[in-house]
């Protein structure tokens, strides 16, 4: 995962209108540069000798911090637009516009206290923030806003309004940025795994696809007494236990593979892949690829089976909101007649992380009993722990030419089950309903899940900035 929150920089408008007092627009500057170093942002501003009042007014203001956000285009992940007072609309606006950052734009107006209500006491941003938000409506700036439409700089709702909407940047840049790796060829029997690449580059999401028989090449090529080769098998004997049952040589295999695989993501610059991961990896090579796209996950490199192109976008999805490794899953079974639960299970490539749980890494069971055990080692087995969880996916709709998504969050419940490979039993509230929706609109079986709650993180990704078609459900 690219953006992390040491990565994440905020340019700051702070926005202000001549007549008020312009004490309060230079107090909540220092207000909220303290705050963004109290939580440990970057942040770029105009010194606060550029301006008469340190803050952001006529339209020539507009010009110096506009050339300030251009210059370091490269650094800006999100705009905070901060009124202290009423804030004067042209200078703010413009501003954005003529930096044409094309990131995300949070918009903050600061509270009135009874009491201060002369002209120069009081602050006018309730008023100010329809003016801003107008404008930017009518210049086609996309933006989110507070919680509530006013508060404190110093409050712990706007604290938590910038954690939250470092997280919206997070998940907008790095889809907007996304580059996915395609390992492989969709087995043929799954044609539900079909997907646009042209739809999803006009979200600036790039699919890199590289054939199944150069990465087996590469893997064959690992030398036995390499160091990558050493040190993968350490780190899979400390991943996992394996079964004394399971041959070293099919252990070496696996490792070989992951080396092979996280070279070619490296050189690519690859942030999420999915994988050909049945039946050519078995049949030419000998083992199963789970165990990698595992570990790369619990990397933060999501990876999706069946080469999933718009599951593991879905997956990179949660993993940018939550910082959490997410896994795809298969809605899949009914659970007994309580219907807001059912078992949603894989083979599986679960990260490690995602089950917190002991996990046995040992032969695929369905594969391995058609192709044989000895060229099916790598599965991930363990039930997945109880907890809160977010469910999305995405979709590349070419009937309607969009892009659509539906989300929403559920709990991992500690109710048993012995199926085989990856276990999860799920609680969602109005579970029918929400079956419905998928059928209806003919979304795929698969769904990607991540620990937590983050299903609003997203939202306000998709909905202000990415504009895809998305259904909440609740």
């Amino acid at each position: 995962m690219k953006l992390t929150e040491n990565e994440i920089c905020f340019g700051l408008v702070v926005g202000t209108r001549g007549f008020f007092n312009s004490e309060l627009a230079s107090g909540g500057r220092k207000d909220l540069t303290a705050l963004l170093d109290r939580l440990g942002y970057k942040y770029v501003i105009l010194p606060v000798e550029a301006t008469p009042t340190g803050s952001v007014e006529t339209i020539d203001d507009a010009r110096k911090v506009a050339d300030l956000f251009i210059e370091n285009r490269k650094k800006v992940t999100g705009i905070i637009v901060s009124l202290p007072n009423f804030g004067d609309e042209l200078g703010i606006v413009n501003a954005i516009k003529w930096a044409n950052l094309n990131v995300p734009v949070l918009v903050q107006a600061s509270d009135d206290e009874i009491g201060k209500d002369s002209i120069s006491e009081r602050r006018d941003a309730f008023c100010g923030k329809l003016s801003v938000c107008n404008n930017f409506y009518y210049y086609g700036i996309q933006f989110t806003d507070t919680s509530i439409h006013t508060c404190k700089i110093s409050s712990k709702l706007f604290e938590d309004d910038i954690v939250r909407f470092a997280a919206v940047c997070r998940v907008t840049n790095g889809l907007k940025n996304a580059r996915i790796g395609a390992i492989g060829a969709r087995p043929a029997a799954f044609q539900t795994m079909r997907f646009s690449e042209k739809l999803l580059q006009s979200s600036g999401i790039t699919v890199v696809p590289v054939d199944m028989s150069e990465i087996l090449g590469a893997a064959s090529r690992v030398d036995d007494n390499a160091a990558a080769l050493k040190a993968k098998l350490e780190a899979i004997e400390a991943y996992g236990k394996i079964p004394s049952t399971i041959a070293r040589e099919n252990v070496v295999k696996q490792a070989k593979f992951g080396v092979a695989c996280e070279d070619w993501i490296a050189r690519n610059d690859i942030d999420a892949a999915a994988f050909q991961c049945w039946t050519s990896i078995q049949e030419n090579y000998g083992c199963a690829s789970c165990l990698t796209m595992s570990m790369l996950g619990d990397k933060l490199i999501p990876s999706a089976c069946e080469v999933d192109v718009c599951g593991v976008v879905s997956m990179y999805a949660l993993t940018l909101a939550s910082g959490n490794a997410s896994a795809l899953l298969d809605w899949n079974n009914n659970y007994g007649e309580d219907r807001n639960k059912c078992v949603c299970t894989h083979c599986s490539n679960y990260p490690k992380s995602f089950v917190q749980n002991e996990i046995e890494i040992s032969n695929l069971d369905i594969l391995g009993a058609s192709l044989g055990a000895e060229k099916c080692f790598g599965a991930i087995k363990g039930k997945v722990k109880a907890g809160p969880f977010t469910y999305f996916r995405i979709a590349t709709d070419d009937v309607k030419g969009n892009i659509k998504a539906y989300i929403g969050e559920g709990e991992y419940t500690n109710d048993p089950n012995q199926m085989d490979g990856g276990i999860a039993v799920t609680k969602i509230n109005n579970l029918q309903p929400l079956m419905k929706y998928l059928c209806k609109n003919g979304f795929e079986h698969h769904v990607a899940m991540a620990r937590g709650n983050v299903a609003g993180i997203i939202q306000e990704a998709v909905d202000s900035y990415l504009r895809w078609d998305l259904y909440r459900h609740v």
